[in-house]
C-alpha cells in the first residue's frame, strides 16, 4: 500500500508485477475450533518498465478459527513481515479480528469476509478495514474429486487510517485455480490485480500467485 512505503521509493512508474507464493498448514483441532499457519515470500518481478526478480518480504501468519454455526465463523490472527533485510523497509506486526459467512448453494460456494487490522510500522499504527466477496466451484461436476479442479474469485475493498496519515482506499481482484492433488493437499495459482491509493494517487500491481495448502 501506498500510506507508508518504509523504505525505498520506487515511484518512477506506477505499474509493478510482483509474484508471491505460499505454503499453508491448516488443523482442525475440533468441530469448532481450526488453526491456520503460513509462510509466505512475496519478490519484484516488474517495475520501473524494467524485468527483473528481488526479494521484497516474508511473512508469517497464524489465524485461530472459532465456528459459531454452519455458515457463521470468527476468526484472530497475527502476522510478522520481514523486510528490513530484503528492500530495507521496515518489519511490521500485524493483529487481525474477522468475521466470516459462508453458504453453499448446489455445487458453488460464496462467502462475505470483514476484516478490521491494526499494522504496527515503526512508531505508526494503520487502521485497516477490509470487506471481501469471494466464491469458488469445482470445475468437474458438483463435487469436487481428486486430480480435479477448481476456481477461487474474489473482489475486496479496503479503508485504511491513522493518526498521522491520510485515509487510503484499496481494490482487489482475485482469480485461481486449485487441483485437489491428495486428500490433504491443494495446490493453487492465479493472479491478483491492485488499485493501491486509487483516492490520491493510484499505483497498479500485478500478482502472480502461487500456493500449496495442507490439511493435517
Amino acid at each position: 500500500m501506498c500510506l507508508l512505503t518504509c523504505g525505498k521509493s520506487y515511484g518512477q512508474n506506477d505499474f509493478e508485477t510482483l509474484g508471491e507464493s505460499s505454503f499453508a498448514i491448516n488443523h482442525k483441532v475440533s468441530e469448532t475450533y481450526r488453526i491456520n499457519f503460513s509462510a509466505k515470500a512475496r519478490y519484484f518481478l516488474y517495475r520501473d518498465n524494467d524485468f527483473e526478480f528481488e526479494n521484497r518480504q516474508v511473512d508469517i501468519v497464524h489465524f485461530s478459527t472459532y465456528k459459531l454455526d454452519y455458515t457463521n465463523s470468527i476468526s484472530f490472527g497475527i502476522q510478522y513481515r520481514l523486510r528490513e533485510n530484503f528492500d530495507g523497509g521496515s518489519n511490521e506486526l500485524r493483529l487481525t479480528q474477522q468475521y466470516n459467512f459462508t453458504k453453499q448453494n448446489l455445487a458453488t460456494r460464496f462467502g462475505h469476509r470483514f476484516r478490521f487490522e491494526q499494522r504496527f510500522i515503526r512508531d505508526i499504527t494503520i487502521f485497516r478495514y477490509r470487506y471481501r466477496f469471494a466464491l469458488d466451484f469445482p470445475l468437474n461436476g458438483d463435487k469436487l474429486d481428486i486430480g480435479e479442479s477448481y476456481l477461487v474469485s474474489s473482489m475486496e475493498a479496503l479503508l485504511s487510517h491513522g493518526k498521522t496519515i491520510k485515509p487510503e482506499t484499496d481494490h482487489r481482484t482475485t482469480i485461481q485455480i486449485g487441483w485437489l492433488m491428495k486428500e490433504k493437499l491443494k495446490l493453487q495459482a492465479g493472479l491478483e490485480y491492485r488499485f493501491e491509493a486509487f483516492n490520491m494517487a493510484t499505483e497498479q500491481k500485478l500478482f502472480l500467485l502461487t500456493s500449496a495448502i495442507l490439511k493435517l
